[in-house]
């Protein structure tokens, strides 16, 4: 088994909270290592039964590790599935990745009635003047011949920062995919900078829809950094792939508890720095003063009870 895992992770999120609703691990492929054993180890004939049972048995488990094997984007077809058939989240749309961006995953969307975007790698190709054209040379076709094109437009990003783009956008055609909303994005006004490619179902969306739910997407980003700096994602020091899975859906639920702290900004000299705002470590605080609170009052009533300190201590830590 490798050490480093590849997961893959969702996430809800509006302008306040973040929140982790489902992790997965992705088991590493090993087919290729297995299948140079089997060639490597082949023989003509195998004139012993215990040798013959030996190699089906190790055919078989090649066959077995062939079929568990999940791509990123089954895994992320199954998330969302499950996502939909809960129905705990009905108005949200979808933000993602390219790297899962799957014509299965679209229509799944799409048929629950919602919507999606997604980036798209700079050699896609679309339907432009009746002809496929990679979507980058598109992109240079319209910034040296139409520049006027790419319209400034203000974006309340989720972070709730507004910040300007210069977005060209338009219904049309990819393979596989059908008609599309594109939108071509770039956040410099001379339109030097490298632009960002963007695609949704929502042909009736503009271009500050399509960016503002975009930005939804680096949410997933917050999340990953403050559960590995915060709530201990990557501290595991377990064995199995069962109690990774459970380590990992903790971590996401003490994020969300850490959110919704009851914390007021403190006026205390060591919290001055954060000028009235309530920070990460005043919500830790606040609930180590809770869990603090409940270890004094469960002392409190056992003295009351006539508990002697060797009794309390019996009960607060067993030998």
């Amino acid at each position: 088994m490798a050490r480093f895992q590849t997961v893959v992770t969702a996430v809800i999120a509006n302008r306040q909270r973040i929140d982790g609703i489902d992790l997965e691990i992705q088991e590493p492929s090993v087919s290729k290592e297995e299948e140079a054993y089997l060639k490597a180890t082949v023989h003509a004939s195998y004139e012993q039964m215990e040798q013959a049972r030996t190699r089906v048995l190790e055919l078989l488990h090649h066959l077995e590790h062939r079929l568990a094997y999940k791509k990123r984007t089954e895994i992320v077809v199954e998330m969302v599935a499950q996502l939909e058939e809960e129905g705990k989240f009905p108005q949200a749309d979808y933000a993602f990745d390219n790297g899962v961006l799957t014509l299965e995953l679209t229509r799944l969307i799409e048929s629950k009635g919602k919507h999606w975007v997604s980036e798209v790698e700079s050699s896609r190709h679309i339907l432009w003047n009746d002809q496929w054209q990679r979507i980058d040379e598109v992109a240079t076709e319209l910034r040296q011949t139409h520049p006027e094109s790419f319209r400034r437009v203000q974006v309340r990003c989720r972070n709730g920062e507004t910040k300007e783009f210069w977005a060209f956008t338009k219904s049309g055609r990819l393979k596989r995919y059908g008609r599309k909303r594109i939108a071509m994005v770039h956040e410099r006004a001379d339109l030097t900078d490298k632009p960002r490619f963007l695609v949704t179902d929502a042909l009736h969306w503009e271009s500050g829809r399509l960016i503002e739910t975009w930005s939804f997407r680096w949410a997933a980003e917050v999340f990953h950094e403050f559960s590995k700096q915060g709530t201990g994602l990557e501290a595991a020091q377990v064995r199995n792939e069962e109690a990774v899975k459970r380590h990992f859906r903790l971590s996401c639920l003490a994020q969300s508890i850490l959110q919704r702290a009851p914390t007021i900004a403190s006026t205390s000299e060591q919290f001055a720095f954060a000028k009235g705002d309530i920070t990460f470590g005043q919500r830790c605080r606040t609930i180590t003063r809770e869990v603090f609170l409940s270890l004094l009052s469960f002392a409190n009533r056992l003295f009351a009870g006539g508990y002697s300190c060797e009794q309390v201590a019996e009960a607060l830590m067993p030998a």
